[in-house]
């Protein structure tokens, strides 16, 4: 193990408030006492204010509140927590007080040097959020509390296409942030089955105190993403959809959250995908749509019908 590593292990052995010996180091860490006492002397030297009782009951302790400070944060790790609290504020992170106040220490324990250079990279960075101005701060803390507790919510909730909310109890599993929107997956007692919600569709909520067992081994991602595609059954309908355009375009395309669970082949300025017919002439024309003439498509012959057919409605739409 590195000295520094070995240091910061010593550091949070004596963090716990409770006399250790060198012995007890020695033997946690599996390293020579020798090492022990040289390490205490290097950390008391670089301003560590460690305490040593000698005698029968002696030990080494540490000042209180001391480990307070955000010790052994070199320059890179100090810029990178500033970044990630904008990028944190900017997601509407629930917990942007309790982020704010631990990055004001590590600011309170900078040097003048090291603050002024972190400030000069945070000035570098800005992000841009596409969030509106409704702040779902409450239920995603609320939410984060019972899905680490293990506590079902009752909430209520109004899903797209439905005239009235309803109530559901929901054990929740994961929160996930996704395309700059906030979800939570979980059992949904009412449909008797995993679904996942839009934390901003949340009416209201509420902490039922029952309590739910976690499910082992469960993945948010898979099961997310699973509900956001269509499935492909017939293997036997699968065909190829071939698109060409310029590079830029064909990036953005192959990057699609959608698209991009079905390529096969790039190149330059040809992606080839592979989906079912139905698939391809339900969604994808609706997809392409934004890029104009960026992209052509090249097969199936059936999309550019069908992509017509979609310009047509919209043309005859706007004409009314």
């Amino acid at each position: 193990m590195p000295k520094i590593d070995n240091m910061l292990a010593i550091l949070w052995m004596l963090s716990s408030g409770e006399k250790i010996t060198a012995k007890q180091i020695s033997e946690k860490l599996e390293m020579n006492i020798r090492t022990v006492y040289r390490y205490i002397d290097t950390l008391s030297i670089s301003g560590v204010p460690i305490i040593s009782d000698a005698g029968h009951n002696g030990g080494y302790t540490l000042l209180n509140n001391f480990i307070e400070a955000p010790l052994f944060f070199d320059f890179e790790e100090q810029t990178s927590l500033f970044h990630a609290a904008v990028f944190a504020e900017e997601a509407g992170y629930y917990g942007g007080e309790a982020l704010n106040r631990a990055v004001s220490k590590l600011s309170k324990y900078c040097n003048k040097e090291q603050g002024k250079k972190v400030n000069q990279h945070l000035a570098s960075l800005e992000v841009i959020s596409r969030m509106g101005s409704l702040s779902l701060g409450p239920f995603l803390k609320e939410l984060e509390r019972a899905t680490a507790d293990g506590c079902s919510v009752k909430i209520r909730y109004y899903k797209s296409g439905e005239e009235q909310s309803k109530y559901r109890v929901v054990d929740p599993y994961r929160i996930i942030y996704w395309n700059n929107k906030w979800y939570v997956i979980g059992f949904c007692h009412l449909r008797n089955d995993i679904r996942s919600f839009r934390v901003e569709r949340i009416e209201s909520l509420m902490l039922t105190g029952n309590k739910f067992k976690r499910i082992e081994k469960f993945s948010a991602q898979d099961l997310f993403l699973k509900n956001l595609l269509p499935t492909m059954e017939d293997e036997e309908g699968i065909i190829s959809l071939v698109i060409k355009g310029n590079k830029s375009a064909l990036d953005d395309v192959c990057q699609h959250w959608f698209l991009a669970n079905y390529l096969q082949e790039r190149n330059s300025d040809q992606a080839v995908f592979l989906l079912e017919k139905d698939i391809i002439h339900t969604y994808v024309p609706h997809l392409l749509l934004p890029y104009n003439k960026s992209i052509q498509i090249i097969e199936p012959i059936s999309l550019k019908k069908r992509y017509i057919e979609v310009l047509s409605e919209l043309i005859q739409f706007h004409q009314i």
